[in-house]
């Protein structure tokens, strides 16, 4: 579906992301070389005292200025050696310096972008964030780690503002670099400790309300083995809490960790969502089919479940050796056991999902827009879905015991979820009232559970905006979803495993991560590196903070965006001998040239288009995800 999501920027402009990290976890090369201060783990305490720790008044105080320059090294405050930096004389004497420094944020002269970012005239918080990330783009994953942890010292309180004009707090985000880097990199022998960010009301749009209790915690030297805590041996602990769903049970242990069983055994959600459409279709006008019931060539077949092929050698032509082999076989094939149904009347032939489950073993979280660009409430997209009218509100919840009652008898079905980022405020009213949205999604919730008690609810949020509001407003919801979009560092413990833990106690299913497999500028074949990569990274996030594991452990798993790419999402949709899969930006996103395009982000491609909805490359992420998703735990 159309998503929205975050891209950070500052108060006076927007600028773009991407990540270029290796995949191996080994030690990049260094592109550029730099001073690198005299610690490698620099001791604070030898250069000021740290005032109010876990309270709102924290600060440190610098006693002996000179000293911490000297030993945080180059482009990290408070050094100021990059103005003598021979090299920074000559760029900046060439005029290679010239213009704004968020145009320096995407260049791959990661020296150039590093002189430009540490000298630029921008907030310290930010400015401090983005020389880290080019210090680690550049292969100076060290000198990065410090970067980021002096953001965590000085300016912890630093806010800069997303695509969309909502907060983005630096010194949470500082911190989840810090995890990422420790653990990708543990031969550095770095390990963060104690540290902790809480930030109240962070949820809303209003920065004036933020209270932030600050405790930087600290970089300690362990041995390589010692950076990454062991597993948790689950059945040694107590379980606190256990709601039973049939054979479907949510379970939280004494330590807080959440994880989902299917008849008494462990089960984490490897999804992928599933929406294949034909090119040349849209529903922008209103042809778009259903794809549960298309059988284009006549021959008996569903068509994309069951009669796709693969493309072997890319040439876009079905060869003899290329059989129809149907998108359900390859999904199986990579490892999957659940496909996200956005919509049930979207995808209405319920026999489709029976033999999902009864051939392939995959289950569906179903789900009802609930509302979202109006579908369900029947209201006009420019009147909005109103979450609070009598009658939205009745037609809402005939939809949602529509589907209900088709399927709550199906052994296919894993859980319920409702609405598709909803609190965005996409032709409704959720943004402007989330109180009573929220509201609304738990009676909706309530009801479910009068009709069946045997699937758990789940609500997908666009990301974790009003996280707070959910809380007081959403008992009966038993798994907080979010889409999100958050780069190749993955989701973040600070950011939104952590959050979601303290604020709402629920277990948490990322319903969409995903990454688009096309850049400008770049070749096909790193733009699918890059989407390789991210999904994978994206991945491990979640398993790093699934029930066992060393991080939040309220992690059930996570649906990728999308198997295939469709081709409606950006323009007029293409139509035979014209055709053409759009390469228009949607909007800024943390990916290969910083831009979202909706027509990519299949891990599958439908070639040229010229045999649609059969033909299927199958791009580098497939065979990434099939690794990582086969591996045993």
């Amino acid at each position: 579906m159309k998503k929205k999501n975050v891209l950070i920027t500052s108060a006076i402009g927007f600028f773009l992301i991407i990540f270029f990290l290796p995949c191996a976890y080994s030690m990049p090369e260094v592109s550029f070389e730099l001073y690198p201060g005299r610690e490698l783990i620099v001791d604070y305490a030898k250069y000021g005292e740290f005032k109010n720790l876990d309270t709102a008044k924290y600060k440190f105080q610098i006693k002996d200025g000179k000293g911490l320059a000297a030993a945080v090294g180059e482009g990290i405050f408070p050094n100021r050696s990059v103005y003598e930096d021979p090299k920074y004389k000559e760029l900046n004497k060439a005029k290679k310096l010239e213009g704004s420094h968020w145009s320096f944020v995407n260049i791959t002269d990661f020296q150039l972008a590093f002189y430009k970012w540490a000298t630029a005239a921008e907030s310290p918080g930010i400015k401090l964030f983005y020389t880290a990330e080019i210090l680690e783009k550049s292969g100076n994953i060290n000198q990065a780690v410090k970067a980021y942890y002096a953001i965590v010292v000085h300016f912890p309180n630093s806010i800069g503002f997303t695509y969309w004009g909502t907060p983005w707090y630096v010194g949470p985000a500082a911190l989840d670099r810090i995890l990422y880097l420790t653990e990708k990199y543990p031969e550095m022998g770095i390990k963060l400790v104690d540290a902790h960010i809480a930030i109240e009301n962070r949820y809303d749009d209003d920065l004036k309300n933020d209270i932030f209790n600050i405790n930087p915690g600290k970089l300690i030297k362990v041995e390589p083995n010692k950076v990454i805590d062991q597993k948790i041996n689950l059945a040694e602990l107590a379980i606190e809490q256990e709601k039973v769903f049939g054979n479907i049970s949510l379970v939280k242990y004494s330590n807080g960790h959440w994880q989902i069983k299917i008849d008494g055994n462990p089960f984490i959600i490897k999804g992928i969502a599933y929406q294949p459409s034909r090119i040349g279709q849209s529903p922008d006008i209103g042809t778009l089919k259903d794809w549960s019931v298309s059988d284009e060539n006549k021959n008996g077949k569903i068509d994309s479940p069951y009669d796709s092929w693969v493309d072997e050698n890319g040439n876009n032509i079905q060869e003899g050796d290329e059989p129809a082999i149907g998108d359900f076989q390859l999904i199986k094939n990579m490892g999957v056991n659940v496909v996200r149904v956005y919509h049930h009347d979207l995808a209405g032939n319920k026999e489709i999902f029976k033999d999902l489950y009864k051939t392939y073993g995959i289950r569906i979280i179903i789900g009802d827009f609930l509302g979202m660009y109006t579908v369900g409430s029947k209201a006009s997209w420019e009147e909005g879905t109103d979450y609070s009218n009598p009658e939205h509100q009745n037609n809402m919840l005939d939809s949602v015991m529509q589907m209900v009652n088709d399927y709550k008898d199906e052994p296919c079905v894993l859980m319920w979820v409702l609405g598709n980022e909803n609190n965005y405020g996409i032709a409704n009213n959720a943004k402007k009232n989330p109180e009573e949205y929220y509201h609304f999604v738990n009676e909706v919730a309530k009801k479910i559970k009068e009709v069946d008690p045997n699937h758990p609810v789940a609500i997908c949020n666009g990301d974790i905006h009003y996280l707070n509001v959910f809380a007081d407003n959403c008992p009966d919801i038993d798994v907080f979803g979010s889409n999100a979009y958050r780069g190749t560092h993955g989701f973040g413990y600070y950011n939104l495993w952590l959050p979601i833990k303290e604020v709402a106690d629920k277990p948490v299913i990322i319903t969409e991560y995903g990454c688009p497999a096309y850049g400008y500028g770049f070749s096909r074949e790193a733009a699918e590196d890059f989407q390789a990569e991210y999904l994978v990274e994206n991945w491990r996030d979640i398993m790093r903070n699934s029930a066992g594991s060393h991080g939040a452990g309220n992690a059930l798993g996570g649906v990728v965006f999308e198997f295939v790419d469709e081709w409606w999402k950006a323009g007029k949709p293409p139509v035979y001998p014209d055709m053409f899969q759009d390469i228009i930006p949607n909007c800024g996103g943390p990916f290969v040239d910083g831009w979202y395009y909706e027509e990519w982000f299949g891990i599958t491609s439908q070639g040229d288009g010229t045999d649609s909805p059969f033909m299927r490359h199958l791009r580098k992420a497939y065979f990434e995800l099939q690794k990582v998703w086969r591996e045993k735990d």
